[in-house]
């Protein structure tokens, strides 16, 4: 008689074999796109203007986090998600996010979530247009989107993007659905909140 545990086994192994090697693979045809030469972008800080560049500090990496801003509770909890990992992040590259909200507001925000890294403003600029997360064209892909550009500064101080890709619910940049997806209902039609009854 068979095992139906053990086929299940086998199939479940199957399907994270499967998984494992579609995930090598979309990382190798990322690293294959065309670098895109990127202007050095004036952004703002808390104590003024601040070049694209600038943010690179002593790396020649920069991971940018491109947030929707205070009004959006899924980038929140995207960016809470890096939180804990911010120390991590910064001894390999320059981790950095950026949003539109203007700098005295971000600042704020950023203080009362407790993020433990750089927050830049793009109000005023092109950056985030340019970068492709922000559209005019109308529909449900209008305005501000979330996701992440990745930056490399040669030596002659010129910067290249190199990678970039758009978050949403279920991707891979915020653990929390990989989670729920682990529950029987899955997400159930969840939506993150700013804050819970329960927190302090």
């Amino acid at each position: 008689m068979s095992n139906p545990d053990a086929q299940f086994d086998k199939e479940l192994e199957a399907a994270y074999l499967e998984l494992d090697k579609a995930q090598k693979n979309l990382a190798e045809l990322r690293r294959r796109l065309p670098h895109e030469p990127v202007s050095d972008y004036q952004l703002q800080s808390a104590d003024g203007p601040v070049n694209l560049s600038a943010l690179f500090g002593d790396k020649e990496d920069l991971i940018l986090v491109h947030n929707m801003g205070s009004g959006c509770s899924y980038c929140t909890m995207w960016a809470d998600n890096f939180n804990g990992v911010a120390h991590h992040l910064q001894d390999r590259a320059a981790f950095v996010l950026v949003s539109p909200d203007s700098p005295a507001d971000q600042q704020a925000f950023a203080r009362g979530r407790g993020w433990r890294f750089p927050v830049y403003s793009a109000q005023d600029s092109t950056f985030t247009a340019d970068m492709g997360f922000q559209s005019t064209a109308g529909g449900f892909m209008s305005g501000f989107q979330p996701g992440v550009s990745v930056f490399r500064k040669k030596e002659d101080g010129s910067i290249t993007r190199v990678a970039k890709d758009h978050f949403g619910p279920g991707d891979s940049y915020c653990g929390a659905w990989h989670l729920f997806s682990l529950l029987p209902d899955g997400w159930a039609g969840w939506d993150p909140q700013f804050d819970y009854p329960d927190q302090d």
